[in-house]
């Protein structure tokens, strides 16, 4: 009778235990049930507020194209023509429109206002700002309310009234295919193979610009992209030898010491990123 009680004792011990290693991980299922809802609230508030801010940005801001008639006659190109073949992407994308952006209402709504970027074949036709440093305009919008949206901003370390050797522009690759959300695209088949995506155009205060693509890619995390200074011409033809050999794609065009390069960058998941690379090849000064 003695070792009956004691048994029983021992099962309802095991049972309250039990209840309570139950009654904990119900408590915890619910815990991150409840901060996963608040996040996905969250995100889902924070990208509607973006993309009305976005509506309202591109349907108040004029971005004119330019005839290559309208043109002015301080344009610039970039390559020796003399050494590219005439069967070429290059002679269609140098006589493409430019584009041109009255920033005088942008400047009003956001000073750090820096210029405009668009890039054929996505979504990604937006303003782009900067300030002093790297980590604000992931948290904030064009308006400079607090959303986890963030905006295109450019490297603090780069020189918005004249392109650095490496100018390098960044955003949130949002799910919504706003920021850089759509930069996805320049990794598949249906974007690469349309040579009209290959080229970005850009707008600023003092001029306009048109960029050809000459490297995609996805890579874990890394810094040596974002390389802004370089020692010497030598240094920046090897840097752009590493990011051409990086490409998924062969879009045939090489780098020279006297090249410009315009550097995209967005995360593909926590540990990986998409980037895209272009050089310089027409310039139009205001």
């Amino acid at each position: 009778m003695e070792n009956t009680s004691i048994n029983k004792k021992r099962k309802k011990r095991r049972i309250r235990w039990n209840n309570v290693i139950l009654l904990m991980f119900i408590l915890i299922f619910l815990t991150i049930l409840i901060i996963s809802s608040i996040k996905i609230i969250d995100w889902i508030k924070d990208s509607k507020s973006s993309e009305k801010e976005i509506t309202n940005i591109q349907e108040n801001t004029e971005v004119i194209e330019i005839e290559n008639n309208q043109q002015t006659e301080i344009i610039e190109t970039f390559e020796d023509e003399n050494e590219i073949p005439k069967t070429s992407p290059y002679w269609t994308y140098i006589e493409m429109n430019l584009i041109d952006v009255d920033f005088a209402e942008l400047k009003r709504k956001n000073s750090d206002t820096a210029g405009w970027i668009q890039v054929n074949g996505t979504n990604i036709n937006y303003p782009y700002v900067q300030t002093n440093n790297n980590e604000y305009y992931l948290t904030h919008s064009f308006e400079k309310k607090k959303n986890s949206s963030g905006w295109v901003f450019m490297d603090y370390r780069n020189n918005k009234y004249d392109f650095d050797k490496n100018t390098i522009i960044y955003a949130h690759g949002r799910m919504n295919n706003t920021m850089f959300g759509t930069l996805r695209k320049i990794l598949k088949n249906g974007w690469l193979n349309n040579t009209n995506n290959h080229v970005i155009k850009l707008s600023t205060e003092t001029e306009n610009t048109l960029w050809q693509v000459f490297s995609v890619y996805k890579i874990p995390t890394t810094n040596d992209y974002i390389q802004v200074n370089f020692v010497n011409d030598i240094d920046f033809v090897n840097f752009g030898e590493m990011l051409t050999a990086r490409s998924n794609y062969n879009f045939n065009t090489t780098i020279s010491a006297e090249d410009k390069i315009l550097t995209l960058s967005t995360c593909y998941d926590d540990n990986v990123k998409i980037v895209l690379h272009a050089k310089l090849i027409k310039r139009e000064k205001k």
